[in-house]
């Protein structure tokens, strides 16, 4: 996937989860069924995960100073998926900076301007970077460890739909 299809997707699947959980009614927002977030945590869920992105890709040089270059193959998106279903299925969770308060219905607009804000800032430091840097700079994921940039996006796009799936799963089950 190119960089600009890659940003687009990125961002198309944050906007799609967040229209998602907008169109929720109130009582779908804020229910949560045993031992499960909520509509409302897994929008602060999704939204805290993205945020630190603004920080680290606002300097290439930042990034390859703390995380350096890929020294591994690249793997592919249909990789990434397995391998992170797998992490999940073998009892991987968010860290704790990950982890969603209780989300008050009050939040829903807050939440979803700050994503958005978020995503627009991510957009912008994309552009500094080139197709060779997604390929050879790393950052590290909680579960997956080091990552190429692309790899993250990659996820991370999944991880949106992923939660926006949860979500729907979650207002089905029963009380």
């Amino acid at each position: 996937m190119t960089k600009s299809i890659l940003i687009e997707a990125f961002c198309e699947k944050h906007k799609e989860f967040s229209a998602y959980i907008n169109s929720l009614s109130d009582a779908d927002f804020v229910f949560a069924a045993k031992d499960k977030w909520s509509a409302g945590q897994q929008l602060e869920h999704v939204y805290l995960c993205v945020v630190p992105l603004t920080k680290a890709l606002a300097s290439k040089e930042y990034i390859e100073q703390k995380f350096g270059k890929i020294n591994r193959p690249i793997w592919s998106y249909e990789e990434i998926v397995i391998r992170y279903t797998n992490a999940l299925k073998n009892g991987g969770k968010a860290p704790e900076r990950f982890v969603p308060s209780t989300v008050a219905l009050g939040k829903k607009a807050e939440l979803t301007d700050a994503l958005n804000e978020t995503l627009k800032t991510i957009s912008h430091h994309w552009e500094t970077f080139s197709e060779e840097d997604l390929d050879t700079l790393v950052l590290p994921h909680p579960l997956l460890g080091n990552m190429t940039i692309r790899e993250f996006f990659y996820l991370m796009a999944d991880h949106a739909t992923h939660h926006m799936n949860q979500t729907k799963k979650n207002i089905n089950t029963p009380s």
